[in-house]
């Protein structure tokens, strides 16, 4: 009996694997894996390429703690003189140095709203090129704000002005918004969406930054690839506090406020508390990159059916992007004490930054965390929190019309949807749109991806073009 049971296992293994194997290998590569952009005019491409440059030559780092909106109206100025033809025909609206411009419309169809801001972060550290140079050397365009987000703004303002230039009239009114808080989720996008819910306007669709053209999105993954934001998660900040007696240092007891924090936080680096899912956009993601990965990446990706439960396990040790994507998120990032020293604190706190996963959201995480942090006797408060987005309906009109408009002007790319780990300004915005896509039509190697809130951000000016008529299109189509 116990032969035939051997046996009966050793087959079922056997069949397993050629199941596995045969389902990897029918995985074949889509046009992607070897799909180029070609290049833009270079005649139109430098031109747009001198005019981004004047757009970062205008330092406009913003921060919570800076009343002061000066340099973002001398930027509008700048913006006055590139887009002479969307300041003479749309309306302007100004909230504290944000900017909406309303292109009023034959009045057909739900109006759209395209969006990037125009605030960056501090450029510190030693730049090849001087971060606010606007310097173009060879085909890029150096300086802060390139990829995060003037490029793209840059981008949609002057699809609109060159196709009020050439005396287009949309069907459906355009929108066009550019937050100056956005760095530090800020008023900007809030206050113009209060307009905007005082005016009754409802959306049809949202373009706002999110993903990019990228070749290789994802470790492993070959091929070029259009990454489309359809959710963002949402964000929290909480504040662990531990209390204690004090005392001098020379003499210190057991279980202070710091070795109960510090216990804490190792126990929930390695034990994380929160449950990991694959939703069905992040299967989504998986199953049109799955055709162009490296084959032991396909034997996986290709057969979820059976090794779900193992990545579930592995995801967050082999990559932390990923593993974003499946489950909120917490990562330690301030901590006080006391302030001698040589003194024990009588309460020392650590803070923590979360993002909300839809599937255990925000009042589920939190209350899940701050149970954890009563076993180290901490106590828990929440400094802000808001909520997980709704998810864009990959399968919907709104998704499908940026899809085609990614095919028509970059052919054979991949285009696939994905999980926003970071924050944009379209959060504000999704009690008047349903469908707040995250997508900037920008091509961009993988420095310049890298390049985002760090050093030497650049981009090549030959992109500029598909930009602004990715935008065109999307407006046409509208």
């Amino acid at each position: 009996m116990l032969k035939w049971i051997v046996l009966a296992i050793v087959l079922i293994i056997v069949l397993l694997a050629a199941i596995v194997l045969i389902r990897a290998c029918m995985m074949k590569p889509t046009e992607a894996l070897n799909a180029t952009i070609e290049k833009g005019d270079p005649k139109r491409s430098r031109q747009y390429g001198e005019r981004l440059s004047r757009m970062i030559q205008c330092e406009t780092v913003s921060s919570r703690f800076e009343d002061d909106k000066t340099k973002f109206y001398d930027f509008h100025k700048v913006l006055e003189e590139l887009f002479p033809n969307i300041h003479k025909n749309c309306e302007k609206h100004v909230f504290n140095g944000s900017l909406l411009f309303k292109w009023s419309g034959k009045g057909k169809g739900d109006p759209i709203l395209l969006m990037s801001h125009q605030d960056v972060v501090e450029a510190n550290g030693t730049w090849e090129h001087p971060p606010f140079s606007g310097e173009i050397v060879g085909e890029n365009i150096w300086g802060r704000g390139t990829v995060d987000t003037k490029g793209s703004l840059f981008c949609l303002l002057t699809a609109v002005e060159e196709l009020l230039k050439e005396g287009y009239k949309p069907q459906c009114d355009v929108y066009l918004a550019s937050s100056c808080t956005e760095e530090f989720s800020g008023e900007g996008a809030p206050l113009t969406v209060k307009y905007l819910k005082e005016k009754g306007v409802k959306l049809g669709l949202l373009i706002d930054e999110g993903g990019m053209i990228m070749s290789e999105p994802i470790p492993g993954v070959k091929g070029t690839y259009a990454m489309v934001g359809v959710l963002e998660k949402g964000y929290g900040d909480v504040k662990f506090t531990a209390k204690g007696t004090g005392g001098h240092a020379s003499a210190p007891g057991k279980n202070s406020p710091w070795a109960r924090l510090a216990a804490f936080i190792n126990d929930v680096e390695k034990h994380h508390p929160f449950r990991v899912e694959f939703s069905q956009t992040v299967l989504e993601m998986f199953r049109r990159l799955t055709p162009n990965m490296s084959f032991g990446m396909k034997v996986i990706f290709a057969n979820l059916w059976l090794f779900k439960p193992v990545l579930k396990k592995v995801m967050p040790v082999i990559s932390p992007a990923g593993a974003a994507m499946l489950q909120t998120t917490i990562a330690f990032t301030t901590g006080k004490g006391s302030e001698g020293l040589n003194v024990l604190p009588q309460e020392a706190y650590v803070t923590a930054n979360l993002r909300f996963i839809p599937h255990q959201p925000t009042d589920e995480s939190i209350a899940l965390i701050s149970e954890k942090a009563k076993a180290y006797n901490l106590e828990t408060s929440v400094i802000y929190k808001d909520y997980p987005c709704p998810v864009v309906n990959y399968k919907g009109e709104q998704f499908a019309k940026v899809e085609q408009t990614i095919h028509e002007l970059f052919p054979g790319i991949g285009v696939s949807p994905y999980i926003m780990t970071g924050g944009t300004d379209a959060k504000y915005y999704k009690d008047i749109c349903a469908d707040c896509i995250r997508f900037a039509p920008l091509s961009i190697t993988k420095q310049q991806y890298e390049s985002i809130h760090g050093l030497n951000e650049n981009i090549s000016m030959n992109v500029l073009p598909k930009g602004v008529d990715f935008y065109k299109a999307i407006i046409q189509k509208s």
